[in-house]
């Protein structure tokens, strides 16, 4: 039902349940006047999906106009287009924390015009929770809806909305009535109290519910209710190429040979897979394959995700965010009660909370830039000093998984570039957090092996082919320089280079 509020601004009654926030509905210009300059802001957001798409514009208006608005914002990871695009292009952002993949936004931090922080996504809630960051002025939550008693009911993510919801002091909320109002019931709400009264936290299965389905929300800081219409503009996914198969299938082999040699179960634990083409490809020939049963408890949940339910292989998936590409948003929209009952949004400290991946013996399959001989990965930086995109919740499940698995193509840049390397430029996670390294060339199975042996197996399974004698013979000075010097006998029983000279 549309009525006119006392402001003179369309409401619509069904999306705001709580009589009493009706007339906090106005326009995003207005809304915006509660953001003054140097203020730090927590937005709702992760991985381009639940993110505000108005106010953002309404501060670029301001910004053009000549005001300084120097800005920081703290978002659960990257925003669209219309945030942070807008803002930097506009000069409005200072500093900007924990991960973003905006290359307007990308270009500002690597020409040092807006401060960057990176931290694992997991940690961010802890941090606000703890004071170790500015103070939240405001935060802007986008919301499918408020319900009877003024609680937020989030969108396409959870991220850290919560947490900043309790601790910002004014909270602008923006409705996104794109979003279908069956989307209410589908978030599991749970936010560990502070040390020293921090509980377990009772998930022991995928489908293990905890939590509300809403966001609590303390009426009396909510400044601004605005709409929005306008869907999340998420980002598109790579077509499935032969390497990309090659990948799939290998990373389909490996875990048979796991179930095969009983270390792992099957059904398999559940599964987690970073975001992005690379990851979103892999995921998809677990479609073709003989594994049922499947369960995900992940961060982010994509397209891939979806495809495997359509297909009847996962029976329950877990996520902060629905990254959802733009080529099947509509489409999954349009067909979202299939699958309502099958997925579960929670707060980033709960999906990717420690604990939590621990018990489930997650298998945690993320992406890298580049991995180098001992196992060490990179991937948030190129040349160790121009920023991508940061690095993301990666941590957060490698260090906790039953298993961590790092995938990446063997080359980059038309097969220019080797993406197995003597030493990343910068390490995000050193050789105790992989235990495996596929590409589409082969499988590494690092696991109890001393450097040296890491170092042979990953050339021999993962390189390609035209850098392998590089890499080798860096191997051989590296060792020849080391304590093998003393011992040639040792070295040559070590490995026989001849071969690989060839």
């Amino acid at each position: 039902m549309i009525a006119i509020n006392d402001g003179g601004i369309k409401v619509n009654n069904e999306r705001i349940r709580d009589k009493r926030y009706l007339d906090k509905v106005m326009s995003p210009s207005d809304a915006v006047k509660f953001i003054k300059p140097n203020m730090t802001l927590g937005v709702s957001g992760f991985t381009i999906a639940g993110y505000p798409k108005v106010i953002a514009k309404e501060l670029g208006k301001r910004a053009d106009a000549g005001e300084k608005l120097d800005l920081t914002v703290y978002s659960r990871a990257s925003l669209g287009e219309e945030f942070d695009g807008e803002l930097a292009r506009k000069g409005v952002l200072k500093a900007r924390m924990p991960y973003q993949t905006n290359k307007d936004l990308r270009n500002q931090i690597n020409k040092g015009a807006i401060s960057y922080y990176d931290v694992p996504l997991g940690q961010m809630p802890l941090w606000v929770k703890n004071n170790y960051l500015n103070h939240i002025d405001v935060a802007i939550i986008e919301a499918t809806a408020i319900d009877e008693n003024g609680n937020i009911i989030p969108t396409t993510s959870v991220g850290a909305s919560n947490t900043y919801v309790q601790y910002a002091d004014k909270i602008i909320i923006e409705v996104n009535t794109y979003v279908p109002a069956s989307m209410e019931g589908v978030h599991d709400i749970y936010s560990p109290e502070k040390v020293p009264n921090t509980k377990p936290i009772n998930i022991v299965k995928v489908d293990d519910r905890i939590g509300t389905t809403y966001i609590p929300c303390d009426f009396n800081k909510v400044v601004a209710v605005v709409y929005s219409d306008i869907p999340d503009n998420g980002r598109k996914v790579a077509p499935v190429d032969d390497e990309f198969k090659m990948m799939a299938s290998n990373l389909i082999d490996f875990l048979h040979e796991e179930v095969k040699k009983n270390r792992l179960p099957n059904p398999l634990p559940p599964l987690q897979a970073g975001v992005g083409s690379v990851s979103n490809a892999v995921l998809k020939g677990l479609k073709d394959s003989d594994f049922e049963n499947l369960t995900v408890y992940s961060e982010v949940l994509q397209d891939s995700i979806f495809d495997l339910i359509d297909a009847g292989k996962v029976k329950c998936a877990s996520g902060t965010s629905l990254t959802i590409s733009k080529e099947h948003r509509d489409e999954f929209f349009k067909n979202f009660n299939r699958y309502k009952d099958k997925i579960i949004l929670r707060p980033q400290e709960i999906s990717n909370h420690p604990e939590v991946i621990r018990r489930l013996g997650v298998i945690a399959i993320n992406t890298v830039i580049e991995a180098d001989l001992y196992g060490n990965t990179n991937s948030s930086y190129i040349d160790a000093s121009r920023l991508m995109n940061g690095v993301g919740g990666s941590g957060d499940y490698c260090e906790n998984a039953g298993l961590s698995i790092f995938i990446t193509k063997s080359t980059a840049k038309n097969g220019l570039l080797s993406c197995i390397v003597p030493q990343v430029s910068h390490v995000d996670h050193t050789i105790h957090e992989i235990h495996v390294l596929i590409t589409e060339q082969g499988v590494a199975d690092l696991r109890g092996l001393d450097p040296i042996e890491r170092a042979m197996t990953i050339i021999d399974h993962c390189a390609h082919p035209k850098f392998k004698k590089s890499l080798y013979e860096y191997l051989q000075t590296a060792m020849i320089t080391s304590e093998y010097h003393e011992n040639p006998v040792n070295l040559k029983a070590a490995f026989d280079f001849k071969k690989y000279r060839k």
